[in-house]
């Protein structure tokens, strides 16, 4: 699964052209690799998400196509 739909699946930003701007910009990294929003995603990968000044860092537990808002929470896990 591409990168900035999997950041909007797993509802850690809302929407996937806000994840793709993110992505553009930089700010999304992936096991310490500044990657783009098409950077196929597996699990296990780590992901830091720069949101001004602070930094999420989650690990990738689970890929779902889609999923209800509840189980969102499942797909990641924070670190």
């Amino acid at each position: 699964m591409r990168l900035d739909k999997y950041l909007k699946v797993s509802r850690l930003i809302k929407r996937r052209t806000v994840a793709n701007d993110a992505c553009d910009a930089g700010r999304v990294m992936v096991n310490g690799k500044v990657v783009k929003a098409s950077y196929d995603v597996k699990v296990g990968d780590i992901i830091e998400i720069g949101f001004g000044n602070k930094t999420v860092k989650a690990e990738v537990t689970m890929i779902l196509d889609t999923t209800k808002k509840e189980a969102a929470s499942e797909m990641y896990k924070y670190i």
